[in-house]
């Protein structure tokens, strides 16, 4: 006689797994919408005339601070690690965060807001390749269809841009690209880190090594005489939270309870995010390349998380 007491526990364990999961992807999402704003910041402070390194170590020190405040008010258990698993954080926030950040404002720089955010988003095949080594995710058909329609999204944002008018160094084009692969570093030593600490945890060390990391090229004493004017401090703030605590938190989070490479796909919003910035307060052309690259990775996003994807899809 088949046991429906235990068919109907498996029933609501099932809903339960797919309740944290589109929970997990909200969180995703919202991250990806945060991170979408860092050119705003990024950009202004360029003007008050920082340097790229010293404003990833504003991104990174704040972040920091912000975080042991609250870990120290709420839960002080939340700062003890191991001193073996030094090397989770190496990888979060010096091969991770130091790296692509770096590549990613002088991608910013040298091409434009939006292709500099398409091109950070090479990360998910990136992910999607070494997650299916590394943690035996399968590489599902419709990861793979989500995946590609993201790349073609991708080429036609990038490959038609020089119609608009827009100067684009091969330099630049390189920048974007190690901004992918260093941010694809994050999911993978992140999802490591998940297995022994709380989500907080991986990310207040995440950016506590990033602030070690980044003290040699920031020339800390020019970064303070910059600070005079009180408009940086703000933007520094903005930079601080709501460009990187927040979005880093939620992007966590959500990692705890998805695939890295779906959760990796699923952050492919933030160039949408951004591509809209610069035509809104940049004045960036909304060319028909664009609107389709965009909308392709929208399709995409929304693809990868339609209910029901098994192992056979």
């Amino acid at each position: 006689m088949k046991d429906v007491s235990f068919d109907n526990k498996l029933a609501v364990c099932e809903k339960k797994d797919q309740n944290l999961k589109r929970m997990a992807c909200s969180f995703v999402i919202v991250a990806a919408m945060l991170w979408g704003t860092i050119g705003i910041f990024g950009k202004k402070l360029t003007q008050f005339g920082f340097s790229t390194e010293q404003i990833v170590f504003i991104r990174a020190i704040g972040a920091c601070i912000t975080l042991i405040l609250f870990t120290l008010t709420k839960n002080i258990s939340l700062l003890k690690i191991k001193p073996r698993d030094f090397i989770y954080f190496v990888g979060t926030g010096i091969f991770s965060f130091v790296f692509f950040n770096w590549c990613y404002f002088i991608a910013i720089n040298k091409t434009s807001l939006s292709v500099a955010a398409i091109l950070l988003y090479t990360a998910p095949a990136i992910v999607m390749v070494l997650s299916a080594i590394l943690f035996k995710e399968k590489m599902t058909k419709k990861k793979i269809i989500s995946l590609l329609l993201t790349f073609a999204g991708c080429i036609f944002v990038t490959a038609f841009v020089q119609d608009t008018g827009q100067n684009i160094t091969i330099s630049g084009i390189l920048a974007g690209l190690g901004s992918g692969l260093g941010y694809a570093l994050y999911s993978i030593f992140g999802r490591y880190a998940l297995k022994k600490y709380n989500s907080i945890t991986v990310t207040l060390y995440t950016f506590i090594f990033a602030s070690v990391g980044l003290i040699p090229f920031a020339d800390i004493k020019k970064m303070i005489s910059l600070f005079s004017n009180i408009n940086a401090l703000y933007y520094a703030a903005a930079l601080g939270i709501i460009a990187t605590v927040l979005p880093f938190l939620l992007y966590t989070k959500g990692l705890s309870y998805l695939e890295t490479s779906e959760a990796s796909i699923i952050a492919t919003l933030e160039p949408i995010v951004a591509t809209i910035i610069g035509v809104l307060l940049y004045g960036e052309p909304l060319t028909l390349f664009k609107i389709l690259g965009i909308s392709l990775v929208i399709y995409a996003v929304s693809f990868v998380r339609e209910k029901g994807e098994g192992t056979q899809n």
